[in-house]
């Protein structure tokens, strides 16, 4: 296994998984199976947001999408988002493991379980093998105010430490949750494999189309920016991504990220 390593310039492999850690945002440990039947023609198990709809109004659902790197299949992600919006759940588990002649060179796990009161995360609980490196995060928010996410969200107060279990002020803070609508409106969310709160910047791009279960949809795009704490010594690590919506009814249907070397790590439904 380790001497198959030596045969691949690591494939930008890491910077993948960072560029993963910040897709994997809303996301534990469902059993990985298939979606629920009544899945939508785009794959996602839920009722349509209507353009502009209250994040409040978000519906419960399910989604699995493919992994690819440069259009080469990794792996699996499945998210699912259950409850009403007083006491949501937002569970995911992510399977990605590259290979190269038949041989396994890197293998990611991360799965996380979220619960949220309106449109502010209150707890997370994460565990990341991050090709046998392990990672926890456990955290829990206590948002003053009304719950509502805002542009102005303050970070925590306490430690940002991945493997500690912290309690934080917040006035409302989210996560990565792409199927939220008012993620688009956030400066700050929570990175779930660290723990961290990153800075975001969000940027509507022109509507485009995306392939999604075998056809094409006209689609929504934002480009979101993310830059994390600054590591002691070294320089913070941006992230771009690429978010996709159906523009009919505002469902989350696709992920971009580049990576490393130009690489491209992408989500779709099947």
């Amino acid at each position: 296994m380790r001497a198959g390593r030596t045969l691949v310039p690591r494939l930008g492999l890491r910077v993948a998984v960072l560029a993963a850690a910040w897709i994997g945002g809303a996301a534990i440990g469902a059993d990985g199976a298939p979606g629920a039947d009544g899945a939508s023609a785009s794959g996602a198990v839920a009722t349509p947001t209507p353009r502009g709809a209250d994040a409040r109004t978000t519906a419960s659902g399910a989604w699995d999408f493919e992994v690819r790197l440069d259009g080469k299949p990794i792996g699996t992600h499945r998210f699912v988002v259950e409850g009403e919006p007083g006491g949501r759940t937002v569970r995911s588990l992510a399977r990605f493991d590259v290979k190269l002649l038949g041989l396994t060179v890197f293998r990611y796990r991360h799965e996380a379980s979220e619960r949220w009161r309106g449109d502010c995360l209150q707890a997370i609980q994460s565990r990341t093998d991050d090709d046998g490196k392990p990672v926890e995060v456990n955290k829990t928010f206590n948002a003053r105010g009304p719950s509502t996410a805002s542009p102005s969200s303050q970070a925590p107060s306490a430690s940002t430490s991945a493997s500690a279990s912290a309690v934080a002020e917040s006035d409302c803070l989210m996560s990565y949750a792409y199927w939220h609508p008012a993620l688009v409106r956030q400066q700050r969310l929570l990175n779930p494999q660290t723990g961290e709160i990153d800075e975001v910047r969000i940027e509507r791009l022109p509507d485009a189309s995306l392939a999604v279960a075998g056809r094409e949809v006209e689609a929504m795009r934002w480009r979101l920016t993310a830059t994390p704490p600054a590591a002691a010594g070294k320089p913070a690590q941006r992230q771009q991504l690429t978010l996709w919506r159906d523009r009919s009814d505002g469902r989350w249907i696709g992920l971009d990220a580049v990576v490393k070397g130009g690489r491209v790590l992408s989500y779709r439904l099947p």
